[in-house]
C-alpha cells in the first residue's frame, strides 16, 4: 500500500529530521485516510500500516493524534497494536475502551466586524491595482522559473502595490475543506471551480493555477486562503503526484509555503484578478479600432450623387419622347 503511493517515504522522514520540514503529521493523516478507505486488507498491508502508524503516532502533535484516533476508533479493521498505541483498547484484554461523550462546543461569539459582501469583495478586487501592472506581474510570474518565482514573491511583500482584501474566514475554511476533498478524489474540475469561486478568479486564471507544473501558483492560492501547512501538503501528495512522489519537490514547496507571507500572496491575487481586466480591455479596444477603420473605409468608397442637393433636375429633350410646346 505505502510503497506504491509513497515510494519516497523513508526519504521524506530523513529529510524531515535533517532539514526541519516536519511532514510526519501529514504522512500519518494520509496513511490513515488511505487505510480506512478499504474494508479488506492483505496481511502485508496490515503489517506495513501497523509499522508506520505506530512509529508516527508518538512523533506527531496532539491535534493530528486526535484526528486519526477518531477515524480508527470506528474503523472495524484497525490493527490491535495501533488501537493499543492510541489507548483505544486495554493492553491486557484486547477490548476497545469505551469512548467518552463528545463535549459540546461553546456557542460562537458574534464577530465584531461586519463581513464584506461578495459584491463589495468583487468591487475591491477590480480596484486593487492598475490592469497594466497586474498583467505584467501575472505574465512575469508564469514565465519565470522556480528560483525566479521565489524572488518575485519575496519582492512583492515590499512593493507599494495594493493587495487584494482577505478572504472571509468562514468562506476560506469551507473552501479549504472542499479543495482537500476534491484533491483526494482527484477531481480536477471541481477543484478548479472551487478555487476560482473562493478567490474570485475567472475560470481561465483558475485553470492556469491548477495546471501550473511548478506548484508555486498553487502555493500562492493556498496562502491567500490562509490554508494550514498540513492541508497544503496533503493536496500536494494527492493532487500533484508528480510533486508528491519527489522528496526534493515536497521539501522545496513546503519550505516556500512556510516562508510565503500573506501580503505577497494577496498582492499576487490582486495581479491575477487585474490581469483579466487588462485582457478584456485590450480585446474590446482592438474591436473598436477595427470597427472605426472599417467605417472609415466604407465612407471613403461611397460615390458622390450625380445631382447635388438643391440643384435643378436636367430637362428632357424631344428625342427622349417629349418636347416643350
Amino acid at each position: 500500500m505505502t510503497k506504491s503511493l509513497f515510494p519516497g517515504f523513508d526519504g521524506l522522514m530523513s529529510l524531515s529530521r535533517r532539514e526541519g520540514v516536519d511532514v510526519r503529521p501529514t504522512l500519518l493523516r494520509v496513511l490513515t485516510d488511505l487505510y480506512v478507505q478499504t474494508r479488506i486488507h492483505s496481511d502485508d498491508e496490515q503489517r506495513q500500516f501497523t509499522e508506520l502508524a505506530t512509529r508516527l503516532i508518538d512523533q506527531v502533535d496532539d491535534a493530528t493524534r486526535a484526528a486519526i484516533k477518531a477515524k480508527l476508533a470506528i474503523y472495524p479493521q484497525t490493527p490491535v497494536p495501533v488501537l493499543q498505541k492510541l489507548g483505544l483498547v486495554a493492553a491486557q484484554e484486547g477490548r476497545r475502551v469505551p469512548l467518552a461523550r463528545e463535549i459540546p462546543a461553546p456557542a460562537p461569539t458574534p464577530a465584531p466586524v461586519r463581513t464584506p459582501t461578495d459584491a463589495e469583495l468583487r468591487m475591491a478586487s477590480n480596484m486593487a491595482m492598475q490592469p497594466k501592472d497586474a498583467a505584467e506581474i501575472h505574465d512575469m510570474f508564469f514565465r519565470a522559473g522556480a528560483s525566479e518565482r521565489a524572488l518575485i514573491l519575496h519582492n512583492l511583500a515590499q512593493t507599494p502595490l495594493k493587495a487584494a482584501p482577505r478572504i472571509p474566514t468562514v468562506r476560506a475554511k469551507r473552501a479549504i475543506q472542499i479543495l482537500e476533498m476534491a484533491a483526494i478524489a482527484g477531481d480536477t474540475e471541481n477543484f478548479t471551480l472551487e478555487l476560482g469561486d473562493s478567490l474570485i478568479l475567472p475560470s481561465r486564471v483558475a485553470a492556469e493555477i491548477v495546471d501550473d507544473a511548478g506548484g508555486e501558483a498553487l502555493a500562492v492560492a493556498a496562502r491567500a486562503l490562509d490554508m494550514p501547512s498540513p492541508n497544503f501538503q496533503r493536496i500536494l501528495l494527492f493532487f500533484k503526484p508528480e510533486i508528491g512522489t519527489s522528496v526534493n519537490e515536497v521539501y522545496r514547496l513546503s519550505r516556500l509555503y512556510d516562508r510565503l507571507g500573506d501580503r505577497s500572496a494577496l498582492v499576487m491575487l490582486a495581479a491575477w484578478r487585474g490581469s483579466t481586466l487588462a485582457v478584456t480591455r485590450a480585446k474590446y479596444q482592438s474591436s473598436l479600432h477595427d470597427g472605426e477603420r472599417q467605417r472609415a473605409r466604407a465612407g471613403a468608397n461611397q460615390t458622390r450623387p450625380g445631382v447635388q442637393p438643391g440643384a435643378m433636375p436636367p430637362r428632357r429633350t424631344g428625342t427622349e419622347g417629349s418636347s416643350d410646346r
